[in-house]
């Protein structure tokens, strides 16, 4: 799988590296579950693991969820599964997750640290392109407006498409959360210092960052945790 590239490549936003380390060392890995460090220590292994879901973000969105108190979510980009199992560990006993990644192999590699944390029963793990069973799951009426949350984190370039589903699947009042949304800060950077590959997915974060805000579906928030997330609440 190509990583775009991006114009800063520590996935953080933050300009000063003594803020980020105060930030991290102070109010995120004290207060990270051990199973989440687990996982986080696993992924770092893998080439690919600036993939990985932001644990300041994620720390963010695990308290978005103890607040919603969701039981039904849904989980689009998995990678190894930090920001799954993130989901997992913060939602109700009953909690039920559809997990959507392309490749399972990834999601092995947190596998077994999510086994022992006791939640595997929560996770559906669907390998596909996500699409095609986002549209699977809207010809069942039923599925219409009855999940509460939803996080997305893969490919950029279909952000909007996930949307459009999304805002059928998702009730009303609930929460879609958008990941790397500011990019690398490519964003709001000359065009000219951005590659071919890269340039496609920041120019696409661009126009879906400008229609998500006109959106009167949603209201929304771009907050600059980790590299960008959009936190959505459907409205109608």
């Amino acid at each position: 799988m190509e990583l775009p590239t991006r114009i800063i490549p520590n996935p953080h936003l933050l300009q000063s590296d003594d803020l980020l380390k105060h930030i991290m060392e102070t109010t995120v890995y004290p207060r990270e579950p051990q199973v989440l460090k687990e996982l986080r220590d696993a992924t770092a292994k893998d080439p690919r693991s600036p993939m990985a879901a932001d644990p300041h973000a994620s720390q963010f969105m695990s308290m978005l969820l103890k607040m919603m108190n969701p039981k039904r979510t849904i989980e689009i980009g998995v990678y190894t599964g930090y920001s799954l199992l993130a989901t997992a560990i913060s939602t109700p006993p009953d909690a039920k997750i559809t997990a959507i990644d392309t490749n399972r192999e990834f999601y092995e590699i947190g596998l077994p640290v999510i086994q022992k944390a006791g939640i595997g029963h929560k996770i559906e793990f669907i390998e596909s392109e996500a699409l095609p069973v986002l549209d699977e799951l809207l010809k069942k009426e039923a599925n219409e407006g009855s999940y509460d949350f939803a996080y997305v984190d893969a490919d950029k370039l279909n952000y909007w498409n996930y949307h459009e589903r999304l805002m059928k699947l998702v009730k009303v009042g609930g929460i879609i959360v958008y990941d790397n949304t500011l990019w690398g800060g490519s964003v709001a950077a000359d065009p000219a210092t951005v590659g071919h590959r890269g340039g496609a997915v920041t120019q696409s974060t661009i126009q879906f960052n400008k229609s998500i805000a006109a959106d009167p579906r949603v209201d929304i928030s771009l907050a600059p945790l980790g590299d960008g997330i959009t936190v959505c609440r459907r409205i109608y």
